[in-house]
């Protein structure tokens, strides 16, 4: 009896061990246990996947930031104050049967006034709505519509212009706007990563927004000369692409300074577009007009010198002991002139105006446009193998 009884019992105790066993491995294979471990990312705990999650996020923000640089974020702040604008010029056009003597004696001068439209691009320089373009973009508009980045437009007033900078300030009625920082263009280093933005080929007006291209200052203090009775001197040559409708834009810094307004391309023959030279006037220069055109509506050079120049070609520099074709030739003083009072002489060769080189007479033309009446410069003067200075007073005319 004693053994069945310890029999029993031993079945009993091997079934609950058993049972023990199969419950704990059903438990830990059940499916739906799984399922609420398992998160989207395929991670088993439910701790781990959370930590899994931020993980992924972080990375995220660091590949994010990585990309983020000092160009990026000087284009997401300077961009709300580039607008796009838009103008309508009235130019008038002759009949080309007009210039035949037979034909203009019987039907009269035919003269026609034609509506032109164009665009160029500007920078707002004040929360208040002053905005800096270029004067060949809209000196002689008759209507100018500026638009935001957000879309919104505004006709603007012509404030003034000066055709000899080529700079021209606008002003629309708002308050509050995003605006670009000045510059000192004194301070540019060459090679320093430059910005241009606007509105290259209208494509402002596809989506309200500003083109883009970035390269750097190549050179500065370069003397174009003239251009379409415009004097282009001391431009800061960038290799930052610029093309048609980028005139009157803003060429900012790596920290978003505006140091210049692109102006002018280079273009090589065959090419109608940017070939890798550019180029943008100074800030400071178009300070002093703006300041000019804010108080008068126009710069008044009203001053005069007495001089007569000629630019010197290879014979002049060889009979005067020139090392090159650099600089003027005074070919004629008036009496009583600023030029007489000054000590200049007949025969003299101006090589620098202040700092500026003079390469040709237009060159030392285009100088004398960027100072004023009662203004008293220095002219370094080459006279019989000596190099002297001599200052002169810029009298009213």
């Amino acid at each position: 009896m004693k053994q069945i009884k310890i029999a029993i019992l031993s079945a009993l105790f091997t079934m609950l061990i058993m049972a023990g066993i199969f419950i704990y491995y059903t438990h830990t294979n059940d499916p739906a246990k799984k399922a609420e471990a398992v998160d989207s990312s395929g991670v088993i705990d439910g701790s781990n996947s959370f930590q899994f999650v931020q993980a992924k996020q972080t990375a995220n923000a660091t590949i994010e930031n990585s990309r983020s640089n000092i160009i990026t974020q000087t284009v997401s702040s300077v961009s709300p104050a580039v607008v796009g604008i838009n103008v309508t010029e009235i130019r008038q056009y002759r009949d080309p049967l007009s210039n035949d003597p037979f034909f203009r004696r019987f039907f009269g001068d035919r003269v026609y006034n034609r509506s032109v439209k164009s665009l160029g691009s500007g920078s707002i320089i004040s929360p208040d709505g002053y905005i800096i373009t270029n004067d060949h973009v809209a000196g002689n508009a008759v209507k100018i519509i500026v638009t935001m980045t957000d879309g919104t437009r505004y006709d603007a007033k012509l404030v003034g212009t000066d055709p000899v900078s080529d700079i021209c300030l606008l002003k629309i009625d708002a308050e509050g706007l995003p605006y670009i920082k000045l510059g000192d263009s004194g301070s540019i280093l060459i090679g320093e990563w430059v910005i241009a933005l606007g509105n290259p080929f209208g494509l402002f007006s596809l989506n309200d927004k500003p083109t883009v291209t970035v390269g750097v200052v190549s050179a500065q203090g370069m003397n174009l000369g003239e251009v379409d009775d415009r004097y282009y001197l001391s431009m800061i040559q960038t290799d930052a692409a610029i093309n048609g409708g980028n005139s009157g834009g803003p060429l900012v810094n790596a920290i978003g300074e505006l140091i210049g307004m692109n102006t002018l391309i280079y273009t090589a023959s065959g090419s109608a577009g940017n070939v890798g030279v550019g180029f943008a006037i100074p800030i400071n220069k178009v300070k002093t007009i703006v300041d000019e055109l804010k108080a008068k509506g126009s710069v008044t050079r009203d001053f005069w010198t007495g001089l007569r120049i000629q630019s010197i070609d290879e014979e002049i520099a060889n009979y005067y002991g020139l090392p090159n074709t650099h600089g003027v030739i005074i070919t004629y003083i008036g009496k009583d002139s600023p030029a007489e009072k000054a000590g200049l002489h007949v025969g003299d060769v101006v090589l620098k105006v202040e700092n500026y080189i003079i390469n040709d007479d237009q060159t030392l033309i285009g100088v004398l446009q960027d100072f004023r009446t009662g203004d008293e410069i220095n002219l370094t003067v080459f006279r019989n193998g000596d190099t002297i200075t001599k200052e002169m007073e810029l009298e009213k005319l």
